[in-house]
């Protein structure tokens, strides 16, 4: 008790606590900071490892078909294993079964169509390797004591002529084909001349390939096979949809004034975000190398459910093209959502019916499409466009009839040109049957602008508050900037509802390629005739007597 009674006094003077004295001064606090960092970073590994597994546990229920591909590798590599028990007459199958496990490696693929390429790549890679190899071989042993070096010369014109031929542009898709050759070919040089059996290398390794391949395909292909095909028609409806609901949600934020308080970072980098509309066409226009990857192993697969032989696969390509051309002013629109100078919510009002319509119409033109590419039917009877064409046209009148509206209305030519007119010039208008004679004085314009409550361009109240342009115009009612330069920032905000409105109208214009695309692949793929609805008879009226 004395001596802590006296550890505790001679630290009560402001020197370590009597805590840190019992551990050993500066030495037991560096090691309780160490366990305590320790603490930290397995609680961190925890976390992060149960976020891991939650997010593999979601990957797995999203798409199950990710589930079955793992257990189809697992099983493929388990049979192929049983090589390794062999116990025949031939026992360099045991010892060599690990190029059969290789080739399931490097084969198994997602989709029946990439297993098939790779599967053609190794097959043809190996097989031209091995003759080359055999003959290589028995030119080494006729050389004798100059067998090692027509060895080396022959990888070295082996390599060389596989990595240059690889870079040519047609031969790109047979890359892979190119690296096996030359694999395959240095490990049998090499294998023979340590046995100086090259036939039996050569041949003993391409059957356990063969092995591997047929192991391959036939778990690949006959238990829950997975097509490209079918993938590429998937995603192909999926822009569809996804098209339809950013153009919906432009219209609709646009007109309901949706402002961003900050535009996220990710956005301005054309990153991955939060915001779905965003999220929406950029995977439109983003699926562009997915889907020809999709392509490109569609072709190799089989004839299988709906899709026959020789199935155009590239108007499916060229369909979501198309598509994507849409894609390009939806997100122009959403620029328009986005950017710095705004027109104020009165004037969108003075369109909003119009707007929405288009943007209503439009949407509903890309859901049928992409439904009937989804069922594989083709086109009802009649226009698909008609009712889009005509909201396109009430917008446009709308805009012609409130031009007013979207530029600066007194710099207009009826407020300063002259009264008189030549006699020659109303003659000559006479004789236009296109032109018309009457226009509004400066004082009707004014008086027709006044009747409909435009508002200031810039200024906001705290409900609907927009970004401003300039930095000097204020936000809550108030303005810095007089005389011209209010009226120039005036006409900049209302050039960008005409911005937004011609942004829809060219959409419409552009839907018209789409409708064309389908056509043409309905028809070359065959697809079935729509249902007949019957309409129910009219009841027959029956004579009063």
């Amino acid at each position: 008790m004395g001596s802590i009674k006296c550890n505790w006094a001679d630290n009560s003077g402001g020197k370590l606590p009597l805590l840190v004295s019992f551990w050993g001064n500066e030495d037991g606090g560096s090691r309780r900071r160490g366990l305590k960092v320790m603490r930290e970073k397995i609680k961190n590994s925890w976390v992060e490892f149960n976020d891991f597994a939650r997010k593999a546990l979601e990957m797995g229920r999203s798409d199950p078909r990710k589930v079955i591909f793992a257990v189809k590798m697992g099983l493929a590599l388990s049979l192929t294993s049983l090589l390794i028990f062999w116990k025949g007459s031939y026992q360099d199958f045991a010892q060599y079964s690990i190029w059969a496990i290789l080739t399931v490696i490097v084969m198994f693929e997602f989709s029946i169509g990439a297993t098939f390429i790779k599967g053609f790549n190794r097959g043809l890679g190996t097989l031209c390797a091995g003759i080359l190899a055999f003959c290589f071989a028995e030119l080494s042993v006729v050389a004798g004591k100059f067998e090692e070096v027509v060895i080396v010369i022959s990888i070295f014109l082996t390599g060389f002529c596989a990595s240059y031929l690889k870079l040519y542009p047609t031969m790109k898709p047979y890359e892979y084909g190119f690296r096996v050759f030359v694999l395959t070919y240095c490990i049998l040089m090499v294998a023979g001349n340590r046995t100086r059996e090259y036939s039996q290398a050569v041949l003993t390794r391409l059957v356990l390939i063969a092995a591997g391949a047929g192991v391959t395909l036939v778990v690949n292909i006959c238990i829950f096979p997975i097509w490209a095909g079918e993938s590429l028609h998937k995603l192909v409806v999926k822009n569809f949809k996804d098209l339809a609901t950013s153009l919906e949600g432009c219209v609709n934020g646009y007109l309901q004034c949706v402002e961003y308080e900050r535009i996220p970072s990710k956005i301005l980098t054309y990153q991955a975000a939060d915001d779905p509309l965003y999220n929406c066409y950029r995977s439109v226009v983003q699926s562009t190398s997915e889907e020809d990857t999709l392509l490109g192993f569609a072709t190799w697969e089989p004839p299988h459910g709906p899709y026959r032989h020789n199935y155009p696969w590239e108007n499916f390509v060229k369909v979501s093209g198309a598509v994507k051309h849409c894609a390009f002013t939806v997100m122009a629109l959403h620029g328009c959502i986005l950017s710095e100078i705004q027109a104020p919510a009165d004037r969108r009002h003075v369109f909003s019916n119009e707007l929405q319509k288009v943007g209503s119409e439009g949407a509903k033109v890309l859901r049928e499409l992409g439904s009937k590419l989804e069922k594989m039917e083709k086109l009802s009877p009649g226009d698909i466009l008609k009712n889009v064409h005509e909201a396109a046209e009430q917008l446009q009148q709308k805009i012609d009839h409130k031009s007013y509206v979207l530029v600066n209305s007194e710099g207009w030519e009826i407020g300063g040109r002259p009264m008189e007119l030549d006699l020659e010039d109303l003659i000559n208008a006479a004789e236009d049957e296109n032109m018309k004679l009457g226009s509004k004085s400066l004082s009707e314009a004014v008086l027709e602008v006044r009747s409909v409550s435009v508002g200031t361009a810039l200024c906001y109240d705290a409900k609907n508050t927009l970004r401003t342009w300039p930095s000097n115009v204020s936000a809550n009612g108030g303005s810095m900037v007089k005389g011209d330069e209010f009226k120039t920032y005036e006409s900049a905000s209302a050039l960008s509802l005409a911005t937004f409105t011609s942004l829809l109208i060219e959409f419409v214009a552009r839907l018209g390629n789409v409708v064309s695309s389908f056509e043409e692949l309905s028809l070359k793929a065959n697809f079935k005739d729509p249902p007949i609805i019957n309409m129910p008879p009219e009841p027959c009226k029956g004579i009063a007597t």
